[in-house]
């Protein structure tokens, strides 16, 4: 009846959504942050409904004495899953966060009413097992709770570093983090259902073959990003990333099964089942631990994916030592340590080639919550033509002349045609102007700044301005002819507690990637950019990305704020090294736009109408391209 108690003094969490007053304050590490906030929103909830599962398979192994109840185990990630899969579909396109918050908070209401039920119902129902056969089940050995730990956080690692790697090294695709977590969640299903899915003997093999070919497939000489075509029964063909996706998914399916399917072989008596469960939830959260907090901060790039991929390996290996039924392997019992031992030193030779493999070419490499970046030179430094990148994942995020006499082009995303440079080049031709930048990157945008020009960036990732600073030249330059102030921290609350900037232009650019800052795109965002506007500045949108279509966003705002807009779509010229870019100009109907902007654009009000995005709806599924 504790249980309950708890259930029921959990209902003062309600409704699951967080304060204004856990707003960052500035440039705080936010791993804590959002612990705290977790912990204080849905922290009480999260913990009671993930100890019911054991708690309910235990009530009913006591009153059912030759039912299964680890299948319930399976069920219940059944459940998870199809949440999992159904939200982007049915529930985010359709119910704002408040209505969606309080719609879970109904089902938890009924799912403590029908707990509360089960709970009189299995203190007054008969205990199905003698004492003497609670007595004679076998009590697990301080070694099986260290394997059940061991295997657990092995799968939970290689979950989030393949995820990782999935989209910060092949392809930064919105929704692509669903692929493994689904993949995840399934083999639970599938070793837990019954008597499970799960041969020893077959997977084994096909861990050798998983381990070996994702090794592989992070050698630095594979390049997957190119778009080539791999034929597949004749006419059928396979995209490039499609490859890695799926080499990856299938090697993670395949550790994940052999990690899942030895914790349900050595799945306890129902006696000791909440004990089980509280170790693999332990090793499961330590692997999470790993990959989410420590990594980051030992770390300069993704490291824990080889490591996980190790660990995985001498883990099996060790679980199939301490198991006293598998016959074949008793020959090899005794030598498994040294077995063990020298795969270890295999492994993590190869880790260090790895180790070698990523920082090959990289000027620097740093890394942080915000993710790995690397700063790379095209060629020699005194090369007319070389230029210095920065790099997030797979997303270039600025490049930069090395010779002096041309250090100060703005490049890339920025040239000239560009809808931010016909932005500039139209206020500059009146006098100095004040420019506002979201997203410093390799700070391009200073490269505009005239004498008397003031540009304020706006940035959230610390180690971006050290790299601003100290690899390109842009920002350092530009302070020598203009004042350039740079404001750490999330642009949009920064902007909240400023007074009015009078920015004659507000740049918004951090949209390259698939993890898009939805609170800088809501018509509370646009509101706020044009409270920092003078009566007749642009709000110039960097809207370029691969995979979303952000003009119909951006449609809707400029409708419902009374604004006007253009779309400004440029093409690739490598002899420039320009991007194909698209850059949405908004600003005031009675200030209008001059005839060189109109005659190189499109009218934003013709992009299609979908619901207007806000600090309480939005959705990324229909704008996906």
């Amino acid at each position: 009846m504790v249980h309950v108690v708890l259930l029921l003094i959990s209902l003062a969490a309600l409704p699951i959504l967080p304060k204004p007053s856990w707003k960052p304050s500035g440039t705080e590490d936010p791993i804590f942050g959002i612990l705290g906030l977790l912990a204080l929103t849905v922290g009480l909830p999260y913990f009671l409904l993930s100890t019911t599962g054991p708690l309910l398979q235990a009530w009913y192994a006591r009153g059912h004495k030759a039912a299964l109840p680890y299948r319930l185990f399976a069920i219940s990630n059944a459940g998870s899953l199809f949440a999992l899969v159904s939200y982007p579909f049915l529930f985010e396109p359709v119910y704002t966060t408040r209505q969606q918050a309080g719609m879970w908070s109904i089902g938890y209401g009924v799912f403590i009413v029908l707990c509360s039920l089960t709970a009189l119902r299995a203190v007054n129902a008969p205990i199905a097992e003698t004492p003497q056969e609670a007595e004679a089940a076998e009590k697990p050995s301080a070694s099986q709770y260290l394997i059940w730990m061991g295997l657990a956080a092995c799968a939970s690692t290689l979950l989030l570093a393949i995820t990782n790697h999935m989209s910060q090294n092949i392809a930064a695709i919105p929704f692509l983090w669903v692929l493994p977590l689904s993949i995840y969640l399934l083999t639970f299903i599938l070793c837990f259902e019954g008597s499970g899915w799960y041969r020893r003997n077959p997977y084994l093999q096909l861990l050798a073959v998983a381990l070996g070919s994702m090794a592989y497939g992070m050698s630095s000489e594979l390049d997957f990003s190119r778009t080539m075509k791999i034929p597949l029964f004749g006419q059928l063909h396979i995209s490039g990333l499609a490859v890695p996706i799926m080499l990856f998914s299938l090697g993670l399916f395949t550790c994940c099964m052999v990690c899942h399917g030895e914790l349900a072989l050595r799945k306890p008596h129902p006696r000791y089942l909440t004990q089980f469960y509280l170790t693999v939830s332990v090793g499961g959260a330590a692997g999470g631990i790993l990959v989410g907090f420590i990594a980051p901060h030992l770390f300069n790039a993704y490291y824990e994916l080889p490591l996980g991929l190790a660990a995985c390996a001498v883990m099996v290996v060790i679980a199939l030592k301490h198991d006293s039924q598998l016959e074949w392997f008793a020959r090899w019992r005794q030598p498994a340590p040294l077995v063990a031992l020298l795969l270890t030193i295999a492994l993590l030779a190869y880790v260090g080639m790895q180790v070698r493999d990523i920082g090959k070419g990289t000027r620097l490499m740093v890394r942080n919550f915000y993710g790995g970046l690397r700063v790379k030179d095209s060629g020699p430094i005194a090369a007319l033509d070389t230029v210095r990148t920065l790099i997030h994942g797979t997303i270039n995020h600025g490049e930069e002349y090395l010779a002096p006499s041309k250090r100060d082009i703005p490049i890339t995303y920025y040239g000239g045609g560009t809808g931010v440079a016909l932005a500039v080049h139209d206020r500059q031709a009146r006098g100095p102007i004040r420019l506002g930048v979201i997203g410093l990157g390799t700070g391009t945008m200073a490269a505009f700044a005239k004498p008397g020009d003031y540009v304020r960036f706006y940035e959230i990732n610390a180690l971006v301005p050290m790299i601003a600073k100290g690899q390109f030249y842009f920002v350092p330059d530009a302070t020598a002819r203009a004042k350039v102030d740079i404001a750490m921290g999330d642009a949009r609350l920064s902007l909240e507690r400023e007074q009015p900037e009078n920015f004659d232009i507000l740049v918004v650019d951090a949209f390259s990637s698939d993890a898009i800052p939805v609170h800088l795109l809501t018509r509370e965002s646009v509101d706020l950019y044009f409270h920092h506007l003078k009566p007749d500045g642009f709000l110039a949108v960097h809207i370029s990305n691969r995979y979303l279509d952000l003009a119909p966003v951006l449609a809707g705002e400029a409708n419902a704020t009374g604004k006007i807009g253009r779309i400004v779509e440029t093409d690739d010229d490598d002899t420039q090294d320009l991007f194909g870019t698209t850059w949405v100009l908004i600003r005031s109907p009675e200030s209008g736009f001059s005839k060189e902007i109109q005659s190189r654009s499109s009218d934003l009000a013709h992009a299609r109408k979908i619901r207007l995005w806000t600090d309480d709806y939005s959705n990324l599924f229909q704008i996906l391209k």
